[in-house]
């Protein structure tokens, strides 16, 4: 009951700051948007049309030829070759209307990975085309694909931190608390781990990575490397607090009763750091979600035809295609948008637990 009335009023002291407030209400549409993927993306992941190559987004419209208020419909493109510019034009196929099917059945999804369903949000009919973001090159919908790509982007932070922060509350409590040489080596040890270069190694781990391993495999992998690196500077920091923390009267009492050294540790000291490990996390995440982008964008990370918004991304690195096909840089502004939202609700919850970090700046 305690824990429900302190985020009760974390929330509370959140709403009065509006950035970070926005931020999470940004970071709740993001991660609903990726846990209801295939109820909202109209199509599945391995649909594609390579008719429509870099298709424009579908025009929705509301009012019929004669002015009226009319169901939601789209129109097909159809591609045309433009002698002038030597381009390929699409234009709408104004000969048949497609309307938008609202709660509809389509393909088959897995709901949370595990509930079969083919319930989908908006759907046309099976020969019509909704493309709310446009194509990539191989006529897949955007759309669709940011979502699905989503799910690896967002989540790739917290795996790789359920690996790194165990590791390095276990390995930092042990080091400050018996201290002496035993923290002198431990400490050493993380060091050295800290610094080696991050993003280098990512590339080098990448880039020798067998070629036929699946991106299934490839995602676990970069999850297990990036916590590798991430553990030692998270380590430094609570080994830091446990020296402030292992002398006071609550663990002298915990000793005077027997209690072994590790459960002195794990019982009494760690919980401790409770609120700095919670801005760590918050301010943790954006670094794995950039790291993994990079990887994916430099063509180390998740291989196509799997989607990450780092390999999305990809694709818009050429001049013509931001020129002339900007909804190709959507995935660019998604990773701006949760890495800025994270930033600013680690920041606010800093502040929030621990109010003398305010003053200090």
């Amino acid at each position: 009951m305690d824990k429900y009335f302190e985020l009760k009023s974390l929330l509370k002291q959140l709403r009065k700051d509006k950035l970070a407030f926005l931020g999470l209400i940004v970071l709740i549409i993001l991660y609903a948007g990726i846990a209801f993927a295939g109820f909202i993306a109209p199509y599945d992941k391995e649909f594609s049309d390579r008719n429509l190559a870099y298709c424009p987004p579908s025009q929705i419209f509301t009012i019929d030829e004669n002015g009226k208020f009319s169901r939601p419909y789209t129109y097909n493109y159809k591609r045309e070759f433009n002698p002038e510019t030597f381009k390929i034009d699409f234009k709408s196929d104004r000969s048949q209307k497609y309307y938008l099917n609202f709660f509809s059945k389509g393909s088959e999804y897995k709901l949370f990975g595990f509930i079969p369903t083919n319930l989908h949000l908006v759907t046309v009919a099976s020969d019509g085309r909704l493309f709310l973001l446009g194509t990539d090159i191989n006529g897949r919908d955007n759309f669709s694909r940011l979502l699905f790509g989503g799910q690896i982007s967002l989540t790739i932070g917290f795996l790789a931190l359920f690996i790194s922060f165990p590791i390095g509350l276990l390995y930092g409590g042990i080091a400050g608390y018996f201290g002496g040489i035993t923290d002198n080596i431990m400490m050493r040890i993380a060091e050295a781990i800290m610094s080696i270069p991050s993003f280098y190694l990512l590339i080098i781990l990448a880039a020798i990575l067998p070629a036929n391993m699946t991106s299934a495999q490839r995602f676990a992998l970069i999850t297990v490397i990036l916590a590798f690196i991430g553990w030692a500077g998270f380590s430094r920091v609570v080994r830091g607090m446990v020296l402030s923390i292992k002398n006071q009267e609550f663990v002298e009492a915990a000793r005077s009763v027997g209690a072994n050294s590790l459960r002195i540790i794990t019982k009494h000291i760690l919980p401790q750091t409770a609120s700095y490990v919670i801005v760590a996390i918050t301010l943790s995440v954006p670094g794995y979600i950039l790291a993994e982008s990079g990887l994916s964008f430099l063509g180390l990370g998740i291989q196509q035809p799997d989607a990450s918004w780092g390999n999305m991304l990809k694709e818009a690195q050429e001049f013509i295609n931001i020129l002339y096909r900007p909804w190709l840089l959507t995935p660019g502004f998604l990773i701006f948008f949760a890495v800025l939202s994270f930033n600013l609700v680690g920041d606010a919850i800093r502040d929030i637990l621990d109010p003398k970090s305010k003053i200090r700046q």
